[in-house]
């Protein structure tokens, strides 16, 4: 008499398939978080010192509230926009002194939108520390 056998069933290599996929995940992440260490012997730029200008086509607020455009004087935020090029009126940079009052910032924003503006960027510093 034939004995039956067993019958085996075959394992699903998922698991092991999760675990490839789960380390080579991990080593992805290291390798890209890691970058070779600057040159011990080399001195960064210091940019601390430089006078920055803002670009030509940006207002600029000053603290005391007036506003200037390529260094001229100017009454209203809707003359500056008004002498914008089409291009240049859908996104408007503004840059504000830091000592501007936060009210007044915002009232220009509104102004330039009210005037047509789709987006208004206000420019700022960034400091590395």
């Amino acid at each position: 008499m034939k004995r039956a056998g067993r019958k085996t069933s075959e394992r699903e290599p998922t698991i092991t398939l999760i675990n490839i996929v789960f380390l080579m995940l991990i080593f992805f992440l290291v390798a890209g978080t890691l970058a070779r260490p600057l040159d011990k012997t080399l001195t960064l730029v210091r940019t601390a010192t430089l006078d920055g200008t803002a670009p030509a086509d940006t207002l600029v607020v000053h603290a005391d509230g007036r506003i200037t455009w390529k260094g001229a004087p100017l009454t209203t935020v809707s003359a500056y926009f008004a002498q914008l090029p089409p291009v240049a009126q859908a996104r408007v940079r503004v840059v504000p002194d830091r000592n501007l009052k936060a009210a007044q910032l915002i009232r220009i924003a509104r102004d330039l939108r009210v005037a047509g503006a789709e987006k208004v960027i206000i420019v700022t510093e960034k400091a590395l520390k």
